[in-house]
Formats: C-alpha cells, sequence, structure tokens
C-alpha cells in the first residue's frame, strides 16, 4: 500500500537518528488541516543504522514512549522507508487494459528491478495523463520495497501496539507534505531534497507532476564523522557542534571550514542527480528552485552553498506553512524545532484509511 490518498492516519517516520510523530485534524470541505499533536524522540547511533534496525526494543521503548506523552489516541498509523532497498522507477509501458497490466505488471517489474522479485512488494500507479484505452504507450510509476525491510518496521510498529495501515515511500511523503502547503506554477522545475541521517532523498517536480527520484548517501553524518575526526571528539561532542551548540575549549570557528567541505560533498552529489535527471529526461529547462528539509537541513551556509552551486534559490521547506496548530497545546519553541525535520511525518499524517 504504497500510494494514494475516511480517517487520517498517524505519521510515524522512523528516521536512522530520530522518531518523529505527526497527527493531522482535517477541517473537511476543502479547508485543509491543523495540527493536532507533534513530537519527536533521539535514537542513539547504533538504533538504526543506514535503515536497517538494529536494536528494535529502543526502537519500540521510543515509539511507545512518543504515543504516551503525546497522548494519542489513534493507533492507526503510516510509516516510510527509503535507502536501496525501495526502488522507484517510472517506466513505459503498451497501453493495456487494468487486468492485462495487473496480470504483466511482475514480469515487466522484473527488468526494472536489481531484486528477486518474491523478495519484493510491488506497487504501481498509472501515472495522469496515461490512459488504458487508445493507441501508444502509457506512464507507468512502479515502487518497489523488500519484503525484509517492510517487515522489520512494520514488525516493530505493531509490537509498540500500533496498527502499521500504510507503509509510504519517503520521497512520496515527501511530495504529499509540499503539496499541501506549496502551490505549482505551469513548466515550473521543483526539487526537494530530504537531508536524513545517512540518506538523502531527492524528488524532481515538473508542473507539480513528480517525474525522477533517487535516494543518495550523503546525510548529516557524514557532518558528524567529519568534525569527529578532524577534532579528535567523540561522537555526542560532534553532534553538538554540528547544530551549532558551543563546547567548552572549541570555537565554533574551528567547524566552520570542516561543515564548508562536507557541504561542497553534499552539494556536489546533489548536482549529480540533478545532472542526470536532466540527462534521462532531455530538459532544458532550468531548476526553478530547491526546497531543503530533514535533520541537517539547517547546517550553517548549506543552502548558500547549494545556491551557488546549482545556480538557483533555495529554500528551507516549511511543512507547517499552511497547517497551523489546532489549539495552544503545541509550543511555538516546539513547531519551531521540528519545522526543519517533520515533512516525512506531515506527509504521512495526510494519508488517509483506504488509502
Amino acid at each position: 500500500m504504497l500510494f494514494g490518498r475516511s480517517r487520517n492516519l498517524i505519521g510515524l517516520d522512523i528516521g536512522d537518528s530520530s522518531i518523529k510523530v505527526v497527527e493531522l485534524k482535517d477541517l473537511g470541505k476543502g479547508r485543509g488541516f491543523q495540527l493536532a499533536k507533534i513530537g519527536s524522540e533521539s535514537l542513539s547511533a547504533e538504533a538504526i543504522v543506514d535503515g536497517a534496525i538494529m536494536d528494535s526494543q529502543l526502537v519500540i521503548e521510543t515509539i511507545q514512549r512518543l504515543f504516551q506523552r503525546l497522548k494519542i489516541k489513534n493507533t492507526q498509523v503510516a510509516t516510510a522507508l527509503s535507502g536501496h532497498s525501495v526502488i522507484v522507477k517510472r517506466i513505459s509501458l503498451p497501453v493495456m487494459t487494468a487486468a492485462e497490466l495487473a496480470e504483466s505488471i511482475h514480469w515487466e517489474a522484473e527488468q526494472y528491478i536489481p531484486f528477486d522479485i518474491d523478495d519484493v512488494n510491488l506497487d504501481y500507479q498509472i501515472l495522469d495523463g496515461s490512459s488504458l484505452s487508445g493507441e501508444g504507450n502509457m506512464d507507468v510509476l512502479l515502487a518497489a520495497a523488500k519484503k525484509d525491510k517492510i517487515n522489520d518496521y512494520t514488525g516493530v510498529v505493531t509490537q509498540a501496539g500500533l496498527q502499521p495501515v500504510a507503509v509510504d515511500i519517503a520521497a512520496f511523503a515527501l511530495q504529499n507534505a509540499f503539496e499541501a502547503n506549496y502551490e505549482f506554477e505551469p513548466h515550473q522545475v521543483i526539487a526537494l531534497v530530504d537531508v536524513g541521517a545517512a540518506v538523502s532523498s531527492i524528488t524532481v517536480l515538473h508542473g507539480g507532476t513528480s517525474v525522477y527520484w533517487r535516494d543518495i548517501n550523503v546525510g548529516g553524518n557524514q557532518y558528524t564523522d567529519a568534525i569527529q575526526k578532524d577534532l579528535n571528539l567523540s561522537a555526542e561532542q560532534a553532534e553538538k557542534l554540528k547544530r551549532g551548540d558551543d563546547l567548552d575549549g572549541i570555537p565554533y570557528e574551528r567547524v566552520l571550514p570542516i561543515l564548508s567541505a562536507v557541504n561542497e560533498d553534499v552539494g556536489t552529489e546533489i548536482q549529480k542527480t540533478l545532472d542526470f535527471f536532466k540527462q534521462i529526461s532531455a530538459t532544458d529547462e532550468p531548476l526553478d528552485r530547491l526546497y531543503v528539509t530533514g535533520g541537517s537541513a539547517q547546517v550553517i551556509h548549506l543552502k548558500e552553498a547549494l545556491g551557488e552551486r546549482l545556480h538557483t534559490q533555495v529554500e528551507l521547506m516549511n511543512p507547517f506553512r499552511l497547517i497551523q496548530p489546532a489549539g495552544r497545546d503545541i509550543p511555538a519553541d516546539v513547531l519551531n524545532e521540528m519545522t526543519p525535520t517533520a515533512s516525512v511525518a506531515v506527509g504521512l499524517a495526510l494519508r488517509k484509511m483506504g488509502d
């Protein structure tokens, strides 16, 4: 159950470095949403490594503690996967009926998925503008996730006493959050970059339509590792400096060149991805804007480095731009602190029963 848009689910984003939870209130009649509950809990570096759950008990206890602290009663959740156990492809197929597509999709998928087809859960959707009748080809969005990865994540959710109703892909959840808060101009090319701890997800939108997705092996851990190595610090000390916190005996000026060097590495990987997108799409249209989100999106000078390298405007994505708190129970400092990291959780919380 990877696609689509009944009752809203709780958005549960289980990341490498933290777990985020968002509950939204649907105002109905197209009036949008309000933020009902939001919270996060940090995880130790050993709990989840490169998307693989290493300490399931710690993850379970953290989820339970979050739901208890936030007093969330709804136990039906949507969670997301990312990384190299997830494959997203836009493929072109001869026009066929829905029944024919359902019958042939596994055979078609084997050509594009580098895993044994029996080891993945597969989903697909015919993209807007494609048809099941007529001549020519139709575009189909194909998504596959390894079953063992899905089972690991749904397992900890279930053991935490919750019901995993939907398993999404992080890039799609990010796009959902963006669409709920921003408008598109015709022919506008926009990139969304979610800078996670170990993996960054990149989504390219053209005129509001998804045209490219990719996960790359760069993220916040690179900043922490570089600071730790260059200054001979513990991981905890390096993490504090990365966030801009003071550390006795180390002026922040010593950290700036380290962060700048990693910014260049991150920018290089993002540029390679966008250059590859242009090659395969044969488009000459420039990138109009790039939005960054995620735990390391606010690393000092990252936006400026990306803007200079990519020759475009770079903004911090705000998943609460049009989603205001439902009451006074959510402190402004909590909302401000979570704005850079909550985009995927917001996108998941937009999912509904029956998707």
